[in-house]
Protein backbone atom coordinates (compact mmCIF):
# COMPACT_ATOMS: atom_id res chain seq x y z
CA UNK A 1 0.00 0.00 0.00
CA UNK A 2 1.28 3.46 -0.89
CA UNK A 3 1.72 5.94 1.94
CA UNK A 4 1.89 9.72 2.14
CA UNK A 5 5.33 11.27 2.31
CA UNK A 6 6.02 13.52 5.28
CA UNK A 7 6.11 16.52 2.93
CA UNK A 8 2.73 15.61 1.39
CA UNK A 9 1.21 15.18 4.86
CA UNK A 10 2.58 18.54 5.93
CA UNK A 11 1.41 20.40 2.83
CA UNK A 12 -2.03 18.82 2.53
CA UNK A 13 -2.65 18.69 6.27
CA UNK A 14 -1.90 22.39 6.69
CA UNK A 15 -4.17 23.43 3.80
CA UNK A 16 -7.56 24.83 4.76
CA UNK A 17 -9.25 22.95 1.94
CA UNK A 18 -8.49 20.32 -0.59
CA UNK A 19 -9.94 20.21 -4.07
CA UNK A 20 -11.51 16.75 -4.20
CA UNK A 21 -12.83 14.94 -7.26
CA UNK A 22 -14.17 11.41 -7.46
CA UNK A 23 -13.57 9.17 -10.43
CA UNK A 24 -16.71 8.30 -12.35
CA UNK A 25 -17.32 4.74 -13.57
CA UNK A 26 -16.23 5.83 -17.08
CA UNK A 27 -12.84 6.91 -15.67
CA UNK A 28 -13.35 10.67 -15.91
CA UNK A 29 -13.07 12.89 -12.86
CA UNK A 30 -15.95 14.86 -11.42
CA UNK A 31 -15.70 18.61 -11.01
CA UNK A 32 -13.44 19.25 -7.99
CA UNK A 33 -15.15 20.40 -4.81
CA UNK A 34 -13.59 22.22 -1.87
CA UNK A 35 -13.57 19.99 1.20
CA UNK A 36 -12.04 20.43 4.64
CA UNK A 37 -9.29 17.94 5.45
CA UNK A 38 -7.71 16.88 8.73
CA UNK A 39 -4.64 14.89 9.56
CA UNK A 40 -4.52 12.16 12.19
CA UNK A 41 -1.02 10.78 12.51
CA UNK A 42 0.12 9.72 9.05
CA UNK A 43 -3.42 9.65 7.64
CA UNK A 44 -5.70 12.23 6.02
CA UNK A 45 -9.48 12.35 6.38
CA UNK A 46 -12.40 14.27 4.92
CA UNK A 47 -16.07 14.47 5.86
CA UNK A 48 -19.09 15.49 3.87
CA UNK A 49 -20.78 18.34 5.71
CA UNK A 50 -24.00 17.37 3.88
CA UNK A 51 -23.76 13.76 4.98
CA UNK A 52 -24.01 10.63 2.86
CA UNK A 53 -26.38 12.22 0.33
CA UNK A 54 -23.72 14.67 -0.95
CA UNK A 55 -22.80 14.09 -4.59
CA UNK A 56 -19.05 13.85 -3.97
CA UNK A 57 -19.52 11.36 -1.14
CA UNK A 58 -21.88 9.16 -3.18
CA UNK A 59 -19.39 9.26 -6.07
CA UNK A 60 -16.51 8.36 -3.77
CA UNK A 61 -18.48 5.43 -2.40
CA UNK A 62 -19.38 4.20 -5.89
CA UNK A 63 -15.84 3.94 -7.28
CA UNK A 64 -13.59 4.45 -4.23
CA UNK A 65 -11.13 6.36 -6.41
CA UNK A 66 -10.47 10.01 -7.01
CA UNK A 67 -8.00 12.85 -7.02
CA UNK A 68 -7.08 15.66 -4.63
CA UNK A 69 -5.08 18.85 -4.89
CA UNK A 70 -3.88 20.98 -1.98
CA UNK A 71 -0.75 22.80 -0.91
CA UNK A 72 0.90 22.21 -4.27
CA UNK A 73 0.31 18.45 -4.07
CA UNK A 74 -1.70 16.70 -6.78
CA UNK A 75 -2.45 13.06 -6.02
CA UNK A 76 -4.64 10.18 -7.15
CA UNK A 77 -6.31 8.61 -4.13
CA UNK A 78 -8.42 5.75 -2.90
CA UNK A 79 -11.33 6.49 -0.57
CA UNK A 80 -11.53 4.00 2.29
CA UNK A 81 -13.65 3.81 5.41
CA UNK A 82 -12.00 5.21 8.52
CA UNK A 83 -11.51 2.97 11.52
CA UNK A 84 -14.76 2.99 13.51
CA UNK A 85 -13.04 4.38 16.61
CA UNK A 86 -11.69 7.54 14.93
CA UNK A 87 -14.84 9.68 15.17
CA UNK A 88 -13.98 11.51 18.39
CA UNK A 89 -10.35 11.99 17.33
CA UNK A 90 -11.45 13.45 14.00
CA UNK A 91 -13.86 15.76 15.83
CA UNK A 92 -10.95 17.00 17.94
CA UNK A 93 -8.79 17.46 14.83
CA UNK A 94 -11.52 19.49 13.10
CA UNK A 95 -12.04 21.63 16.22
CA UNK A 96 -8.31 22.30 16.57
CA UNK A 97 -7.70 23.10 12.91
CA UNK A 98 -10.81 25.17 12.18
CA UNK A 99 -11.37 26.85 15.57
CA UNK A 100 -11.06 30.30 13.99
CA UNK A 101 -14.36 29.79 12.17
CA UNK A 102 -17.74 30.42 13.79
CA UNK A 103 -18.95 27.60 16.00
CA UNK A 104 -22.02 27.14 13.77
CA UNK A 105 -19.74 26.39 10.81
CA UNK A 106 -17.44 24.02 12.69
CA UNK A 107 -20.38 22.27 14.34
CA UNK A 108 -21.73 21.34 10.90
CA UNK A 109 -18.66 19.13 10.26
CA UNK A 110 -19.07 17.59 13.73
CA UNK A 111 -22.77 16.77 13.29
CA UNK A 112 -23.90 13.13 13.12
CA UNK A 113 -24.63 13.35 9.38
CA UNK A 114 -21.08 14.54 8.65
CA UNK A 115 -19.55 11.99 11.02
CA UNK A 116 -21.41 9.26 9.13
CA UNK A 117 -19.88 10.45 5.84
CA UNK A 118 -16.17 10.33 6.64
CA UNK A 119 -13.50 8.96 4.33
CA UNK A 120 -9.85 8.19 4.74
CA UNK A 121 -7.76 9.47 1.82
CA UNK A 122 -5.13 6.93 0.77
CA UNK A 123 -2.58 7.77 -1.95
CA UNK A 124 -2.35 5.58 -5.05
Amino acid sequence: MTTWTSEELKRIGSSDEIQLAFQRPDGTLSKPRPVWVVRRGDDLYARSVNGPTAAWYRGAQATHTGHIEAGGVSKDITFTDPDPDTGDELDAAYRAKYHRYAASIVNSILAPQARSAAVKLVPR
